[in-house]
């Protein structure tokens, strides 16, 4: 049964008792939303290239934005549905949209091409909800830093291990139609297993609290309210996060063609080897932050460490133009340069801002405006590409021939976000600067229990 989501008194918050928990949540957090992208990414190690063009374009690239709409349609609804909802139904929310999720793949399987896209959408219409209702279970706590960079760890491992998996049963036999639905039954077992840990997990202690601000869902009302008194400080961490959403989205979806256009051997392992070395420094650097006791101090610490990704991701892009990078160590530096403020976001810029501000609220609405910001404009691009691609002659994105145009146009995203990105943190850095508190290293009396 669910833990109870009452204030636990200081004195049982024991360092022992806390560390239990914490490795609990951790690994609950992290295997949870690890499973979800075996929901999501499987399909991506597809080429589809036996399927029939669509409207000017490859099949895959119907199947992605097809997905992705419904992802971004869904972050949009959760906007509303994160923000409201009460503690005790998160763990059996997320049982259920990821249910919907398979059945939508099962669809996949049984629909015949090229209707069988439509299903895709239907997929990524509920995953969309599930990583702010898994954020909500880790915010408002003295360690949050650390358990969501373990979280953010999950996705960015995830995504090539999907592949990995996906591209395995493809070897096995099984067909691009069904290896979807087949992979989704790999991870639901596990699921399961993390859902049901998380739903344990105690509510923040009365030091949490005192550190971080309480967190308490929000109405239409508060929502507009907090949005528009910090709208010139958020905003720019919005469009950040737009920008970096394109790119991670592009080096996510499109992994086998940008590898193979970077002349790189494609096979079942590449994407897990990348990924695991682009989480384990994402993981390190950005859970460190849980160390900056003070709220003020790690906010900004937070915003310098989105711009050092910005510069890891042009100095990558020089170091390529000029030789000095093969294709692997291009795509783990792009990786670590794109995931530091992707996940700082996660981890550490909105749950200090909350928490510097004493601001009433929760992780999940911020991030989930954020995200549909962000997925909004992948899908943007991804449309627009495509009109572009069917107005001439150009291969389409997956078609033979279209690798290396397809990294030229990803040079050129990774260059706009960049810029992006450091005006960005400049602009939300002056504006907090001159609003912030001076110090917000409160309840240091609760530290001590």
């Amino acid at each position: 049964m669910p833990a109870s989501h009452t204030l636990l008194p200081v004195g049982e918050d024991s360092a022992r008792r806390r560390a239990f928990w914490t490795i609990w949540s951790l690994v609950a957090a992290f295997g949870t939303y690890f499973c979800m992208y075996g929901f999501r990414k499987p399909f991506t190690a597809a080429s589809f290239d036996d399927a029939e063009m669509l409207w000017g374009q490859t099949f895959k690239v119907v199947l992605v934005t097809s997905q992705v709409l419904g992802y971004t349609i869904s972050k949009f609804w959760g906007i509303k549905v994160i923000a409201e909802m009460p503690a005790n139904r998160r763990a059996i929310g997320i049982l259920v949209l990821i249910v919907l999720a398979e059945v939508a793949l099962v669809a996949f399987g049984l629909v015949p091409r090229p209707w069988n896209a439509v299903c895709l959408f239907f997929n990524g219409l509920p995953l969309g909800m599930v990583f702010g209702l898994v954020i909500g279970f880790l915010e408002g706590r003295r360690l949050t830093e650390a358990l969501n960079a373990g979280l953010c760890a999950s996705f960015v491992l995830a995504d090539g291990a999907a592949k990995s998996v996906g591209a395995w049963l493809l070897e096995l036999g099984v067909t691009e139609d069904w290896m979807p639905a087949a992979a989704g039954v790999l991870f639901a077992g596990p699921l399961a297993i993390g859902v049901a840990m998380l739903a344990r997990i105690p509510a923040p202690s009365a030091a949490d609290v005192a550190a971080r601000s309480v967190r308490t869902p929000l109405s239409k009302a508060e929502r507009w309210s907090l949005l528009q008194r910090y709208f010139l400080g958020l905003s720019p961490i919005v469009l950040m996060y737009l920008a970096i959403t394109i790119v991670r989205s592009l080096r996510a979806d499109f992994a086998p063609e940008l590898w193979r256009g970077l002349g790189e051997t494609v096979d079942s392992t590449i994407y897990s080897r990348s990924e695991t070395i682009v989480a384990l420094g994402v993981m390190a650097i950005n859970g460190s932050l849980v160390l900056v006791r003070d709220n003020r101090r790690a906010f900004f610490c937070s915003l310098a460490l989105s711009g050092c990704g910005a510069c890891l991701v042009a100095a990558a892009l020089v170091a390529r133009q000029w030789g000095l990078v093969g294709g692997f160590a291009f795509m783990v530096l792009i990786g670590l340069g794109i995931y530091l403020p992707y996940v700082a976001v996660h981890t550490t810029i909105f749950e200090r801002m909350l928490a510097m501000t004493r601001e009433r609220g929760n992780l999940g609405f911020l991030i989930q405006v954020a995200d549909a910001t962000g997925y909004l404009g992948y899908v943007a691009v991804m449309l627009a590409r495509n009109w572009a691609i069917s107005t001439r002659s150009a291969a389409p994105i997956g078609a033979s021939g279209s690798n290396a145009e397809l990294l030229n146009f990803f040079d050129s995203v990774c260059w706009l976000a960049a810029i992006t990105s450091l005006v960005g943190v400049g602009i939300t850095w002056r504006y907090f600067a001159a609003r912030a508190p001076a110090t917000t290293d409160v309840a240091l009396a609760g530290e001590t229990a």
